[in-house]
Parts: C-alpha cells; structure tokens; sequence
C-alpha cells in the first residue's frame, strides 16, 4: 500500500539502553483492532451526489474508546480524484453479545476534482453514530447515519451509511523495548503471519483516444510512484493494499489506493510468479476516471535477494467502468519480506515471542505549514499560507538511522485537493543527559492538486529540527524545511510540528 494508512523519538539514551535493566515481563498484552469500511453517498451542491468510500484502521485505548487513522474518497458520481487521509476517534459500548453501538469524529485534509469552490481548504470533518452486528466469525455488519462537512467549502452533507468491520489482535507494544532471541535457531508456538512491505515504481502508457476530464487528449504516459503492503492468508493467496501518486507526466495531483487478492506460485526457490487483482477510488491531475472507481490486474515475477529482501517487476492494465481513462502499465518494486506473529487472545507469553528480533517503530501526527518560498509557487491564492495534516512512519535501522514514509493533505489556505507521499530516510542524534534530541531527514516522491505549481509532480524535501521525548512511548518535535518541486514553480519553507507515537513490533 498502500497505503492507505495511515501512521517521536528516543531520549538521550538508545531505546535498548532505555530498557536494558528493565525486567522482561511474563508475558506481553494485545491489542484489540479493527478495519472498518463504510460507503454512503454525499449531497453535493447543484443536487449532485457522490458515493464516497472509506476506510479505517481503529485500536482499542480502552473499553469504551480507540483511536486511529484512515481515509476517504469518491467512488460513484463526477469526482473521481477526490480523497483525503486523517485521523480518527470513537466512542463505543457493547449491547450484549452480538449489537454494539458507536459514534465518532474523523478529521481529515484533502479534496481534489472540484477546486476550492467546493471543498475550501481541504478541512473534513465527519461525524458519525451508528450500531453494528456480529456474525458468526466474519465480523461485523453495521450502518448509521453521518454528517460530512467542509468549514469552509461547499459541501455539507447528512446521510445514511453502511459499514463492514473485521475485528482482530494486534501485538503493538508501547515504547521501544527489547526482548530475549531465545536460543539460536528456535522459535516459539505462535502462528506467524506472512506479510511484505514494497516501495512502487509504475509507469503507465495510454493508448490514443483516452481523454482528460475536458475532452482534451490525455498525455500518452505517467510515471507514479508509491507503497504496497501484502498480507499473506497461506502459502499462496495473499491480500494487498496500495497508493501511489503521480509524479511524471502531465496529471500531477492524480493518486490511486488500491484493495485487492492476489495468487503466488513457486517458480524455483526464491523465485515466484505472482497475479493480483485490486480496485478503489482513483483519480485527479484532470485525469478522467469517472466517478473515481479504478480496476487493475497485474502479473508480476518475484525475485528474492536475501532472508528479508526481494526484487519484483510487473505487468498490468488498469481501467475507468464507464469512463475514459485506460492504460498499461509496467512496474518494479524493491520490498522487505516478514513474519509477524498472528495472535489471538489479549495476552502473549513472553516464552513464544523466541525467535523474534524487536523491530522499533514511530509513527507521527503531522501538522505542516507551508510558507511562499517563490512569487508563482501557486496558481491562485499565492499569499496564502497552506496548512497540512497527515501521517508519518518511521522504521528505525538502529539507533541514529531509519527510514520515513508520510502521507499529508492540505486542510487550510485555499489548497483543498493538494496531497503528497514521500519516502526517505533520517538521521536521529540524542542529546546526551537530556530528554531532547535533534533531528534530520531527506524525502522524496510525488504530490499535486490544489493549485500548487508541482510540474509533472516529482518533489522533494528536507527537514530539521529538535524534539522532546514526554515518556517512553510519546514524543513532541518541531522541524524547519524546504519543499520544492523537481521541475516545477512550487518552492516553500516547510514548519512543521508533530506528535509521535513510539513501538515495537516482534517480526522474524
């Protein structure tokens, strides 16, 4: 994946000097989750209406209250292209043993195929309460009612929707901790969870004929860059999430996120033939996908390179039902292959995580200000700050360096639709004897839409700044920058401020 999902620091010691005398705990508790889909279709002005999608990730704070991240966007009606990413609250309480009843406030940036005439600066907010039932062991069905708004733009919309939720286990431990290997060579009872993580290149050739939101011909190719994650169900049948964005060509702004199944077969050892099917909402950069729904079909070889890492290229076509836009494409990816542990219950022992190598983790809530760094960085709206929200992850390789990947989207400034992903990597230097720590990172990828003079879309940006480790699991950051767009008129000072969230995942 993608994505599609969406989401601190260390103190002046490592995080395994941070835990070295503590004592290893009996056993390690999990956390209930959940992945929520829901579909309602919105009133937009002029009696239009748009079906839009959504999906959450939600975890469990407590009885009565999870947090999370998620995103929506168009599948139905005239705005394909129009997504936003964000976060993610609610209420909830069980009404014996099947019904349980919730109600919960997403807050979130994006927009696009519509300007801000229609959703302002990119600000949504949506408000939900609803009840679910629980089958028998394939989740739960649900619906409710929802009220979606834009503050400052034009759509304020009530409506019913329906939801489909799967509930699971997760082992997210708080902090960055370490843990006993065991002996060497063995491992411990739990069933493990195949899973793969890929940075995506793809490039799309559009055949003659295929036209633009305006009638006009679409540009021949577009080149995307993004993330997949697939989550494998036995030896073969795998499931796969996936966003990328533009960033060649001439459709800056348009982004795809992806949900789909896929078929793995042996080859040789190491090597495997992989076919995959997948759809969702796509769309922007003018390009014309309709009400936003996108199919796609690929055949891709794997290649593995080592224990972890592989090599992957691939052949697909992606298609717009009922509308314009079709393409080829060619694809190659480089990924890190894992096992996670696939647990159940709210507890682990401590006795079967042996075997597994405590990975650290930080994901941040973002909030950014873009700042006019050239006269004609926008095309409308150019003394107009641009306030941001997203997601950043952050995998640390060990305790100075790791690697980033963010997803933001405009919210404010009259730049409602602009969105980008980046990928790159930092370096992160504690200050001894203090909580602080200062940091630096470097990203690359795509972003577009909401006016913001990014060319073909390819862009780049580099941060520092200094943070504060709060306790072993939080931590709060401020950072300067620059963003500025490889072959574009879009340059900007970047500040950002963000809240981190520190932990660690068991993996093999």
């Amino acid at each position: 994946m993608a994505g599609y999902l969406l989401m601190g620091a260390v103190s002046s010691a490592s995080a395994s000097e941070v835990h070295a005398d503590a004592k290893t705990p009996d056993h390690y508790p999990t956390a209930p989750a959940q992945f929520r889909a829901t579909y309602e279709s919105l009133k937009l002005p002029q009696g239009e209406k748009m079906g839009l999608m959504g999906g959450t990730f939600l975890y469990d704070i407590n009885n009565w209250l999870s947090l999370g991240g998620g995103g929506y966007g168009a599948l139905a009606g005239q705005r394909g292209g129009f997504i936003t990413i964000g976060a993610a609250a609610e209420l909830h309480r069980q009404l014996g043993e099947h019904v349980r009843v919730n109600t919960g406030l997403f807050v979130g940036a994006g927009g696009g195929r519509g300007g801000y005439t229609l959703q302002g600066g990119g600000l949504m907010l949506r408000y939900h309460m609803g009840a679910e039932l629980m089958t028998n062991g394939l989740g739960r069905i649900g619906g409710g009612i929802s009220y979606v708004d834009f503050p400052d733009g034009a759509i304020h919309s009530f409506q019913p929707y329906i939801s489909y939720s799967y509930p699971f286990e997760a082992l997210v431990l708080p902090g960055w901790v370490s843990f006993s290997g065991g002996e060497s060579g063995t491992r411990g009872n739990l069933p493990i969870a195949e899973q793969e993580f890929s940075v995506v290149y793809r490039r799309y050739s559009i055949p003659a004929g295929v036209l633009t939101d305006n009638g006009a011909p679409q540009h021949r190719s577009m080149g995307l860059a993004g993330v997949e994650w697939d989550r494998y169900l036995g030896d073969h049948l795998y499931m796969k999430v996936e966003s990328e964005g533009a960033m060649q060509g001439k459709s800056n702004g348009y982004m795809q996120i992806l949900i789909g199944a896929g078929l793995r077969l042996p080859l040789w050892d190491g090597g495997w033939l992989k076919f995959s099917g997948a759809l969702g909402p796509a769309g922007g950069g003018a390009v014309a996908t309709g009400g936003g729904l996108l199919l796609d079909g690929q055949l891709a070889f794997q290649q593995k390179l080592s224990d972890h890492l592989f090599a992957q290229a691939g052949l697909g076509y992606v298609v717009s039902p009922g509308a314009s836009f079709r393409a080829r494409s060619v694809s190659a990816s480089m990924g890190y292959h894992f096992f996670s542990p696939d647990v159940q219950g709210d507890s682990v022992d401590a006795a079967d995580l042996a075997g597994y190598q405590a990975h650290h983790f930080r994901i941040r809530l973002v909030n950014q200000r873009y700042l006019k760094g050239a006269p004609n960085w926008r095309a409308h709206h150019a003394n107009l700050n641009v306030d941001l929200l997203g997601f950043q992850l952050d995998y640390f390789i060990n305790d100075w360096f790791y690697l980033s990947g963010q997803g933001i989207g405009a919210y404010r400034g009259m730049g409602g639709g602009y969105m980008t992903g980046l990928v790159g990597a930092g370096l992160h230097l504690p200050v001894p004897g203090t909580p602080l720590f200062v940091e630096a990172d470097a990203l690359v990828g795509a972003a577009g839409g909401g006016g913001l003079g990014v060319g073909g879309g390819l862009v780049w940006q580099s941060d520092a700044g200094i943070g504060w480790r709060l306790s072993d699991a939080f931590s709060v950051q401020a950072s300067y920058g620059v963003m500025q767009a490889a072959k574009g008129t879009m340059k900007a000072k970047v500040l950002s401020l963000s809240l981190g969230y520190l932990f660690t995942l068991p993996v093999l």
